[in-house]
């Protein structure tokens, strides 16, 4: 599919242009097709740089967020309908930021791995349940670019063309496979799940930490990582634009003394100017000053389980127990066709497994699991399947 039916629609850049789509899309019919694109990889953040949509009786509509930077009354005139977005969880928090939440959601990439369906892309689900081709090839530009190439625009307009068709053929297919209802369930968990909490010492996540042992290194880890963050939100460029993770790594492993010994490390060479190299030197030369009670801790504090490798030394019983669990789960999900992660997050079935009920029973595991916060399809699937388990590897 080359071309979208009524043709590439133009931007909308003003309030008036804006006035007149909430109005058509509030008068549309059906569930609403929702896709944002971002520039991830480019700006700092993840906030829309284009929201496309499409309703039956208004068309499609390609708006820009930063010239209309609140859509609240769009979100406000489709309260109430079903959208219908790929990878809901990706798009939603960059929708929010702008006004729009959606009350109900139908998300085609969770229905197509309730439903089985091997390859999960917008791509690829068009092309086996519709029969259709996208073209596909600018998914990772900058799209912050302005003006946004015509190419682009038609690129983003086919992301939302066939999405309502592809809703419909997926609801059917859930049906008939007896999983609508566990469809239902998912869409509205993730429709009612409050915005993520800020990540705890995001700097911990640096690519290539796992070399760092020692915690006056850490400290030169999370000195370098805050710098480049505060450099690239001032800047709005990616962070790995100002500075990659793997010349973070090398330099808290270095603990260079100066900045010519700076400069000969990888990531610091030639194209890294003076006044940059002395600003990262500051960085490293603040985390060295640190007293010890300042530095950072090695590892994050653990809430819940150890990681299951350790398990067999720790607590062999629990480790018999998740060896059981898991071969169980396996094999259901396997008989209802779909990923084990989908049919239950692996870290619920840890923590049963870890601390499971001192009675275990069908009552029990099942109160075990919603508390978990397993929806009450997965909990009447796996119940069986631990309780089974967990009584097979009881004392």
């Amino acid at each position: 599919m080359l071309e979208p039916r009524e043709g590439i629609p133009p931007v909308i850049a003003d309030e008036t242009a804006l006035a007149r789509v909430i109005a058509a899309f509030e008068a549309g019919s059906g569930p609403v097709a929702v896709d944002a694109e971002r520039a991830s990889g480019y700006r700092y953040g993840q906030r829309a740089y284009l929201v496309q949509l499409r309703r039956e009786g208004a068309g499609t509509a390609l708006i820009d967020p930063v010239a209309c930077p609140d859509l609240s009354a769009l979100g406000d005139a489709l309260s109430g309908v079903e959208w219908v977005l790929h990878a809901a969880t990706q798009d939603l928090p960059c929708l929010r930021e702008i006004g729009m939440v959606p009350t109900r959601l139908f998300d085609t990439e969770l229905a197509g791995r309730l439903a089985g369906f091997p390859r999960v892309g917008l791509g690829a689900m068009v092309e086996s349940v519709l029969g259709f081709v996208l073209e596909k090839g600018h998914s990772a530009v900058d799209w912050s670019t302005r003006p946004l190439p015509e190419p682009w625009l038609r690129y983003a307009a086919l992301d939302v063309e066939l999405l309502v068709d592809l809703r419909d053929a997926l609801e059917k297919e859930l049906d008939r496979q007896g999983k609508l209802e566990w469809a239902h369930q998912e869409f509205d968990a993730i429709a009612s799940a409050p915005p993520p909490e800020p990540r705890k010492d995001p700097w911990r996540r640096t690519s290539g930490m796992h070399k760092v042992r020692r915690r006056r290194q850490l400290a030169v880890v999370r000195e370098l990582w805050q710098t480049r963050d505060r450099i690239a939100q001032r800047r709005d460029v990616s962070p790995g634009k100002v500075l990659g993770d793997a010349a973070i790594v090398e330099a808290a492993l270095a603990l260079p003394v100066n900045v010519h010994a700076l400069a000969a490390l990888n990531g610091f060479g030639h194209r890294v100017g003076k006044r940059q190299l002395e600003q990262w030197q500051a960085a490293v030369d603040r985390a060295k000053a640190l007293s010890e009670a300042q530095l950072p801790q090695p590892g994050q504090p653990v809430t819940g389980p150890p990681p299951p490798r350790a398990w067999a030394d720790k607590d062999p019983a629990a480790a018999a127990r998740l060896s059981a669990a898991r071969a169980g789960v396996s094999a259901l999900a396997e008989q209802v066709g779909m990923p084990q992660e989908n049919l239950i997050a692996p870290d619920t079935v840890r923590r049963v497994c870890w601390e499971p009920p001192a009675v275990v029973d069908a009552e029990s595991v099942a109160a075990a699991l919603a508390g978990h916060g397993a929806r009450p399809w997965q909990v009447e699937q796996v119940t069986p399947v631990l309780v089974t388990a967990l009584s097979a590897t009881a004392p």
